[in-house]
């Protein structure tokens, strides 16, 4: 199975939080995907970089924060969250690099 860039593009990296570990216990995982990803996209990425089924996926989009740095009022970036729930049997060990 070949891996393409565009998969690498999607799915930006594991979040490792409380609630993270909370699913993962239910068979899910949360990655940081690219803000203009779809599901499909990103069910399709899932199962080539780790070789797993996908059973659904579920996004949600946390807008950024306004911040003051040094007096100067900046905005944190948009993030995109992607909780990604696998077949059963399936397992993904995001404590690992790809």
């Amino acid at each position: 199975m070949s891996v393409k860039a565009e998969h690498y593009d999607i799915i930006r990296k594991p979040l490792v939080t409380e609630k993270s570990t909370m699913a993962s216990e239910n068979g899910a995982v949360v990655f940081e995907v690219s803000i203009d990803s779809n599901k499909p996209q990103i069910k399709e990425a899932v199962e080539a970089l780790f070789g797993v089924k996908v059973k659904a996926v579920n996004t949600s989009i946390t807008k950024g924060k306004k911040k003051r740095f040094r007096g100067v009022i900046g905005r944190r970036k948009d993030v995109k969250k992607a909780f990604v729930t696998l077949e059963d049997g399936n397992t993904i060990d995001v404590t690992t690099g790809l």
